[in-house]
């Protein structure tokens, strides 16, 4: 899916109040919180170390986002931490839609307790049993989610920085790594490291 040769750095957003709630954010707009922050300017910091390691000019590479807040903030600091000046309020880089999380549609803002004592335990269920294929009312699948990043993937032509969210990333690991389908949903994405794709491979730090 990438032209050989090209890498894909890719960061997922920090961490947020919801996520250590248990809430489901989907595409609500959520801020990261302080521990994020520190997350997002470590985040940067590594990976400028790394580039000056390998003589990579930062400026050399492509940068996008999701357009929500919590990767445009990661974003401005990761850039904050390269040397750029950046503004998660007035980003001076791409964003694009097909990079926002998997839409949980009518669950957003709920927990999976909120949802079964609000009577929704069966399709809890359901989605726990196959992630990959399953909608939530009003939301995404997994394989929806998969699809558009796979559409916007297509576009990558030179080694590109992304920030956007856990969804993202697990289907990238579908898209670039092999790893079969009803698997990707369940692979972890930590806040506190940098991965770098190529086609088959992948490394963090």
């Amino acid at each position: 899916m990438l032209p050989d040769g090209v890498r894909l750095i890719h960061i997922r957003h920090g961490l947020t109040d919801w996520n250590m709630e248990g809430r489901l954010q989907g595409q609500l707009d959520i801020p990261i919180n302080a521990t994020g922050q520190g997350q997002a300017d470590e985040n940067g910091r590594k990976l400028k170390a790394r580039l000056d390691a390998e003589g990579i000019d930062p400026a050399s590479l492509a940068y996008v986002s999701s357009p929500l807040f919590r990767p445009r903030e990661t974003m401005a600091r990761v850039r904050r931490g390269l040397g750029f000046t950046a503004d998660w309020d007035a980003p001076d880089w791409p964003t694009d839609d097909r990079l926002k999380e998997v839409s949980f549609g009518d669950w957003s803002g709920f927990t999976y307790d909120e949802l079964r004592r609000d009577g929704s335990e069966a399709l809890v269920r359901a989605r726990k049993r196959e992630k990959w294929s399953f909608r939530p009312p009003g939301g995404e699948s997994y394989a929806d989610l998969a699809a558009r990043v796979g559409e916007w993937l297509e576009g990558i032509t030179r080694d590109t920085v992304a920030v956007s969210h856990g969804g993202v990333h697990r289907v990238l690991f579908g898209h670039l790594c092999g790893t079969p389908w009803h698997e990707t949903p369940n692979v972890p994405v930590p806040q506190d490291k940098v991965f770098i794709f190529t086609n088959d491979t992948v490394e963090s730090f």
